[in-house]
């Protein structure tokens, strides 16, 4: 199953290269453009990369915020300024820090090296009702069958976002727009097929789901 990336990064030329280059190299990325989505949005994640210049919060305050609520999520600062006071101040919480402009095989490269750095730091599973939740290998087991269940990206960060906040009823906005990192719209079925095509890969019966709740109205959640 692929890492899901969180990318924070206002510019939009660059933003959409970085994804591309991301996602050939089988990545799953989540893009937002301002910091003040990136608590959200980093749920599932496994690293962050992030850009100084951000609109609103800069990236520094994003970033020392980032790390204060998920410690073991690296993150990786990618910015064109270059002086070492900034590389000093990045590094102070980020990981590693790469310069505007740069070669895409050098930000895989580096990628690669964090993720593997911070592989070696295994979280107890979290067993749900017959699953067994790997959250940092991004790894769900099936007890009953002993086999993996193969989640894409985004059904995987549906999942993972319902678990951090177990027991309690997320809304449709809520889970959308940390999974897809934009605005929700009233009537869109997107996040309905994603939750129906999830129940299909976890659920037991998935026409009478155990895993996955629907409250009517309002949204989904995981009971605890």
């Amino acid at each position: 199953m692929s890492a899901t990336l969180l990318y924070i990064e206002d510019d939009r030329e660059i933003g959409s290269f970085v994804c591309r280059h991301m996602q050939e190299q089988g990545y799953e990325v989540n893009w937002v453009m301002s910091g003040e989505q990136a608590l959200e949005a980093a749920a599932g994640c496994k690293l962050v990369i992030l850009d100084i210049m951000l609109p609103g919060l800069d990236g520094f305050t994003v970033g020392q915020r980032l790390k204060k609520a998920a410690p073991d999520i690296p993150i990786l600062m990618l910015s064109a300024r270059t002086s070492i006071d900034d590389k000093l101040q990045g590094l102070q919480f980020a990981d590693d820090y790469l310069t505007k402009p740069f070669h895409p095989d050098e930000l895989t490269a580096r990628i690669e090296v964090l993720l593997r750095r911070t592989g070696a730091r295994n979280s107890e599973p979290l067993a749900i009702k017959h699953l067994l939740v790997h959250e940092q290998q991004n790894l769900v087991e099936n007890q009953d069958t002993g086999e993996e269940i193969t989640l894409t990206g985004k059904q995987f960060h549906i999942f993972s976002y319902l678990l951090r906040h177990l027991g309690q009823i997320m809304t449709k906005e809520q889970i959308y727009e940390s999974v897809w990192g934009e605005s929700y719209i009233e009537g869109d079925k997107t996040l309905m097929v994603h939750i129906r095509y999830l129940r299909e890969k976890i659920e037991r019966n998935p026409a009478a789901p155990e895993i996955i709740e629907t409250v009517r109205g309002i949204g989904y959640r995981i009971r605890a």
